[in-house]
Parts: C-alpha cells; structure tokens; sequence
C-alpha cells in the first residue's frame, strides 16, 4: 500500500510580492530509481499525467483531477525492454488527437561505447486501445549510451524524435568521436522505418538539452563537456549556429527561460547552479550531483524563477529542492521548497497539473525512490 502523504511548505522572502507556497504530496514511495520524467495527457481526459522512465519498467500515473489527497494510480506501459536499465522519456501530442505519442530509452549501459547490442536502445511505444493496458514496443535505430530525448516541432505537421547519447562510439574518458545526436522524423506507419538524420557530432560528454519553438526557426541548447552549442533548424536541417552558452565550462543541465536567460548545472553532475544573461552569476555552489533545472514563472511575476533540485547529501548533510527569484536589483533570493531528506532529486518537470492556472512542480527521487508533487498554493 502506497502512502499520501502531505507537507505545507511556505517559504517567506520579504523581497517578494508573494511567499511561495507548496504542498508536497507523494505519488508513489516505491519506485526503483526514477530516471527521467515526462508529463502529457495520456488518456485524453484533457488533464495531464505524470509519465516515468523507471528501472525497469515504463509507467504513467493518471491525474485524479483532484490535488486534495486522491491517489494517482499507477499503470504500466512496458518492462524489461532491455537487460540494462531504462534511462528517458519523451512525450507529446503528435498527431494532435489530444493524446501524447510517448518515445522510452533503454540498455543504459554507459561503460560500453563500441558496441550497440550491449549499449543504448530507443523504442517507440504504441498504444492499446486501453492505455491502461500494455503498450507495444517499436524497436528503432539507436547509437551507444542513448541518455536523453525530447519531441521537436521543426516545421508545420513536421516532428521529430532528438535523442542524445551521453558518448560516442568508442568514447573514452570523454575523449574520441563526438556524440552523434540523431533527430528521427516521426512516420505516418509507426511500425515502419524511422527516417533518421545527424543534428551534430562535435561534443563530448553531453548530459541534457533543451528545445525552443518560440521564434522563426526551433532551436537547440547542448550541454556538455564544452559548454551548451547552440544549433537551429535551418532549411530543412540542423545547423551550427556558431552560438554557445558557457563556452568551455563543462555543462549537465541546461534550461532557457525568459527574459532571456539560460540556467545550468556545472560541471555534469556538479555543485553550481549558474545563470547566463548579461555575465554569468552562480547562484549556489552547495549542490552535490545537480541533476535537475526546471525554469518557469511558477509565482506569475512576468520572469521566469529557476527550479532545481540535487541526488546527493551536500556538505550540510542536506538533499532537496530549491527555488531562486530574481530580484529587481538583479540579484537572486534562494527559496527552500524541499529541505527534508524527502526527495534525493533525479528529474524535475513543471505543469499545471489541477488547471488552476498555476504551474506545480513534479520530481522523482533517485535515493529516496519517490515521485513527489510540489502543489503551487503561493496564488490562492
């Protein structure tokens, strides 16, 4: 039997027009490790559920409707898709039925560079009928150490499938080929073949990125060994854009937010969180393996706070996650959402989960084995 439990956190900042105020709610207190989230409306009930790439299995939970204490039951999608690990997860409505196409990756395996059996897998999910029930598996194309993917609109009624491997073939100590990060064009015959097509293939060690659709042509932040390159979609491809963000500052998460600014954990894995937007400003170094960045206007101000959360005890024995604020005089106000031993963050996503206009937060939990929701109150 699976727990509710709730805690009130209200975190006062006189700098602020409101206090934050979020109720912690567990989802589920017995996953495996919880690798990467993804939230989308899986049953076309038009309200979002929370979907995870666990251990071994593939899994959505469905939203209630509800943020007063209904559970979220637990549905499982897939299992055992590889004898190794699953380690992400996209979704996103693509053929705009209301309901989300969902993409898995698995065989985590990020010792093995050279050899694709042993190493990274992708598969498309088709759905049942009953997306309560399982899902089959379309195994496609993949390169070594498959680590993260997201959905891409590039163009009009044109998507893809943008998965990035932590290494290259035959990679070493982060040294060798580059990661080649592949954008797979999404077919009108699922089952079929996958067109496949080189984003780039220049990094090393790359961790996270993210996707914008907000201007003329979508664009691509990567972070990695080098820094975040930025690339765009420019006449029917992926282009260099010649733009980076932390040039040779080795980069793990990567998030861009307004007004114009981009957030990042440094180095992979690291202990800093740093923002870019005029000069660079590191906002905490007291992380130990940040592992997640979230950057939303959770408190409705007009500019985007920065969400994010680490795996490991810090030097203060302390896990969790944290929220900053900018401030009018350009500085930042560090706001404690999660400072229990509750949640060891793995991933982080942000949505209005109960449609009260408000963004609420959602994390997994590596070492505490836990999905968390972080309800947004601050706004009544």
């Amino acid at each position: 039997m699976k727990k509710i439990l709730f805690l009130l956190v209200c975190v006062a900042g006189p700098a602020l027009a409101q206090s934050p105020t979020f109720k912690i709610q567990v989802i589920d207190n017995q996953i495996d490790i919880g690798y990467g989230l993804a939230i989308g409306d899986v049953d076309g009930d038009r309200k979002p559920d929370i979907l995870m790439a666990d251990q071994k299995e593939i899994v959505w939970y469905r939203n209630p409707g509800s943020k007063t204490g209904e559970s979220w039951k637990r549905h499982v999608m897939a299992s055992n898709l590889t004898p190794e690990d699953n380690v992400c997860i996209a979704a996103r409505d693509i053929d705009g039925d209301g309901k989300v196409e969902v993409a898995v990756g698995a065989g985590w395996n990020p010792a093995e560079t050279n050899d694709t059996t042993k190493s990274g897998a992708v598969f498309y999910l088709i759905r049942p009928k009953d997306p309560t029930q399982t899902w089959e598996p379309v195994r496609l194309h993949h390169e070594v150490t498959t680590h993260r993917m997201k959905w891409a609109k590039v163009a009009n009624n044109r998507y893809q499938l943008i998965v990035v491997p932590l290494h290259g073939r035959g990679n070493k100590n982060g040294e060798g080929k580059g990661v080649k990060i592949l954008a797979y064009d999404f077919p009108k015959n699922q089952r079929g073949p996958w067109k496949t097509s080189l984003v780039d293939s220049t990094l090393h060690v790359t961790h996270n990125f993210e996707i914008w659709e907000d201007g003329p042509q979508t664009r691509m932040v990567i972070g990695s060994k080098e820094g975040g390159k930025i690339v765009a979609w420019r006449n029917g491809r992926w282009q260099d854009t010649g733009e980076w963000v932390g040039k040779g500052d080795g980069i793990g998460e990567i998030r861009r937010g307004k007004p114009n600014l981009v957030a990042a954990v440094e180095p992979m894995h690291g202990n800093k969180l740093v923002v870019y937007q005029s000069n660079p400003i590191t906002l905490t170094d007291k992380m130990n393996q940040g592992h997640a960045i979230v950057v939303e206007d959770f408190l409705r101000m007009g500019k985007d706070q920065i969400a994010v959360g680490w795996r490991n005890p810090n030097a203060d024995k302390k896990i969790g996650v944290r929220l900053f604020v900018p401030q009018a005089n350009g500085s930042w106000q560090e706001q404690v959402l999660d400072d229990s031993v509750m949640m060891a963050c793995e991933d982080l996503q942000a949505a209005d989960l109960d449609g009260d206009g408000d963004l609420d937060l959602i994390a997994s939990g590596r070492a505490t084995l836990n999905v968390l929701v972080y309800w947004n109150q601050t706004i009544p």
